[in-house]
């Protein structure tokens, strides 16, 4: 018998999906405001909002919660 895994909602979901999610609902500015980062205020892009986040822990953290958030 296996112990019972905790639920992930993140699972199956790629970051790319995440953040074109978030995008639609909330829009550029809107998700800029609410992470304090550059790749979302200044001329933003899946692509390089992808580059940065793979590479930033804390900020894809910060990401996932937001999208959490909005799922629950």
């Amino acid at each position: 018998m296996h112990p019972e895994k905790p639920h992930n909602p993140l699972q199956g979901i790629t970051l790319e999906n995440i953040l074109i999610t978030l995008v639609d609902h909330y829009g550029w500015e809107k998700l800029g405001q609410l992470i304090d980062i550059r790749c979302f205020q200044s001329d933003p892009s899946i692509k390089s909002s992808l580059t940065f986040l793979r590479k930033t822990p804390w900020a894809r953290e910060k990401v996932e919660a937001i999208f959490c958030k909005l799922k629950t």
